[in-house]
């Protein structure tokens, strides 16, 4: 039917529009863009660079989620697996590129910066952002997806597969919340660290797509069934859906870490070694675990007056725990 209707129809064939997904995005893009406008509590213009990458993040969602590869996603692995790139990579790697926590703490006003401050210095987020639980995340959501029967659930179930691809993109912000960028997070880890964990992460694709082309049954063969008459056969779209994983994954993941190699390379002071990570954990030692300061930055410990009261009362009591001890 399609062949023969217009060409218009035949394009709008292809896009599958998700009302509630696509009122949200652009309410939350006329935001963001009304925010970029103001000028910051400093006085400064938002760079034009992060307003570009929240729109290539919103061009791909709705890409990822309305065109061509939401609809066919749903009949073959492979373009799944294309989505699911999308999804856990690119568009959270353009939102923390983005950076819209620190456009609504600097542009928001005071009662939104003190919204932000409360949220980054949450105990969910702490728990949330941190390196390795996130890595972890990330890789349970990457292999049980797919070595497992999920996929065959999934691709039958439209509510399963809602929440999947949600899942995709919340595993994938906060894997790379605090390793891609400069967003306001609790965690700045060193450069040496982000490029350790980045290429663990590429380690958990290739053995996704690995085990993937190796399989000697389909996994889902409800994607063949779903195409019938056309397409692969189930064995060999899952042996490409393995394939793209494998060679997509690793290619998007190496240019991260080239990214950080570069920024690891040009940084200076603190920020070569392992300096930064160390005064943060002196700042939540001394100051406790909810002294997180705004910018994500653990900050002079030594110029914090807190912090120094903090600390000669510790060894005042260390002191006296001591002469307490020989008498």
């Amino acid at each position: 039917m399609i062949d023969n209707a217009p060409s218009w129809w035949g394009a709008l064939a292809f896009w599958r529009f998700s009302p509630a997904v696509d009122l949200v995005l652009v309410l939350v893009t006329v935001a963001y863009l009304l925010l970029a406008r103001r000028p910051g509590a400093d006085g400064s213009r938002w760079p034009p660079l992060r307003t570009t990458a929240w729109l290539g993040a919103v061009v791909v969602l709705v890409v990822a989620l309305d065109g061509p590869v939401a609809v066919f996603a749903d009949v073959l692995f492979w373009v799944h697996m294309v989505q699911h790139l999308l999804l856990i990579m690119v568009v959270p790697v353009l939102l923390v590129w983005a950076q819209p926590w620190r456009l609504v703490h600097d542009a928001g006003g005071a009662r939104a910066r003190s919204v932000v401050d409360r949220v980054v210095g949450s105990r969910a987020a702490r728990w949330g952002t941190a390196p390795l639980c996130s890595l972890g995340l990330y890789a349970a959501v990457v292999i049980l997806t797919h070595l497992t029967g999920f996929q065959q659930v999934s691709v039958t179930d439209p509510a399963v597969r809602a929440a999947e691809l949600a899942l995709y993109l919340v595993s994938g912000y906060l894997l790379f919340l605090p390793l891609a960028g400069a967003e306001l997070v609790p965690w700045s880890p060193p450069h040496l660290a982000r490029f350790a964990l980045l290429a663990l992460s590429m380690g958990v694709d290739t053995l996704t797509g690995v085990v993937l082309m190796l399989t000697p049954r389909p996994l889902a063969p409800a994607y063949a069934a779903a195409h019938p008459g056309w397409g692969p056969t189930a064995l060999a779209d899952q042996e490409a859906a393995g394939a793209i994983m494998w060679f997509g994954g690793d290619v998007l993941m190496l240019v991260l870490m080239v990214a950080v190699a570069v920024r690891w390379g040009t940084s200076q002071g603190q920020e070569q070694g392992l300096g930064r990570w160390i005064e943060g954990v002196r700042h939540r030692t001394l100051l406790g675990a909810d002294a997180v300061p705004a910018d994500g930055a653990s900050g002079d410990v030594d110029a914090d007056e807190r912090a120094l009261q903090a600390y000669n009362a510790a060894l005042a009591a260390l002191h006296t725990r001591d002469e307490e001890h020989r008498s």
